[in-house]
């Protein structure tokens, strides 16, 4: 991935192979670019809650974000609650993170300030 490109307009690329988790210094430069998302279990996963009024705006939210998955074919773990969901993305054939967890984070993001 190019670091030309913002997150949120990029598109996942099949990883797989330990060669593909980042390091903490990529994670250092990637994680400013995706504000409210923090690293979570010793930094293999990148978590986020989203907050909503009311149940349909959180299941809303969470079609979209399975629209979204489905086309990059990189999907998170959800918990779904009333008003908030609690995203968690790892790439499980990398161990940790991957690139792709930032972009579908940043996509993520951006779906939320779309008015949810």
């Amino acid at each position: 991935m190019t670091d030309l490109i913002p997150l949120e307009q990029a598109h996942c690329i099949a990883r797989r192979g330990v060669e593909y988790r980042l390091g903490q210094a990529r994670l250092a430069e990637l994680q400013p670019q995706v504000p409210g998302w923090e690293l979570a279990d010793a930094g293999t996963v990148l978590t986020r809650t989203f907050h909503f009024t009311d149940y349909y705006q959180t299941l809303a939210f969470v079609n979209a974000l399975a629209w979204i998955a489905h086309r990059e074919d990189h999907h998170p773990d959800l918990s779904v609650h009333y008003d908030r969901v609690i995203v968690r993305f790892s790439t499980h054939d990398v161990g940790g993170l991957s690139e792709n967890d930032f972009i579908c984070a940043a996509k993520a993001s951006a779906l939320s300030e779309q008015g949810f």
